[in-house]
């Protein structure tokens, strides 16, 4: 399975926490279209409004700190953001990335690695990234074989659709 995402890469710097990504004021809002217009306002104001569908964030040490916010990931999900690359991910984050079907790759030095703007193409499946303009090649660390699954079905919620239907087929 080949799970290319082509976009700009958009640089954060390291902790940015659950309310750095979408902060608590805006968990009033109901409507994930309005809440993601805020995402990330506070580590990098507009943002939101340059984001395109397939789009790249690329952060420092642990991406997504703090509370276990499930609004995090889903709102730069609804965004249009393709992926999310980070030298490391809070366990909560990582986990509920995967579960919506939003990839979240390891990398070294991650965002020291790119510069803010420029051309991303992502092999999810082999875990590299490559860097446009500069013919740059990088290698990510592989996602365990549970996140892609839960990647190919479209997130938890998709997959376990999936085996109960398959399940019920079995039984007819």
């Amino acid at each position: 399975m080949s799970r290319t995402i082509r976009g700009r890469a958009w640089v954060v710097d390291d902790y940015i926490d659950t309310d750095q990504i979408i902060s608590g004021k805006y968990l009033r809002i109901l409507d994930y279209e309005e809440m993601a217009r805020h995402a990330l306002e506070i580590p990098r104001p507009g943002l939101a409004e340059q984001i395109r569908p397939g789009d790249v964030i690329v952060a420092g040490r642990n991406f997504g700190g703090g509370s276990s916010r499930e609004e995090a990931p889903r709102v730069l999900q609804v965004l249009g953001i393709g992926c999310v690359i980070a030298e490391s991910f809070a366990r909560l984050f990582y986990r509920n990335a995967f579960n919506i079907g939003l990839p979240a790759l390891i990398l070294r030095d991650a965002h020291t690695r790119f510069n803010d703007g420029e051309n991303v193409t992502v092999d999810v499946a082999r875990g590299e990234v490559r860097l446009e303009e500069r013919g740059v090649l990088l290698h990510c660390e592989p996602v365990p074989p549970l996140m892609m699954r839960l990647l190919e079905a479209g997130g938890a919620v998709a997959l376990y659709k999936m085996r109960t239907t398959e399940r019920v087929s079995k039984q007819e």
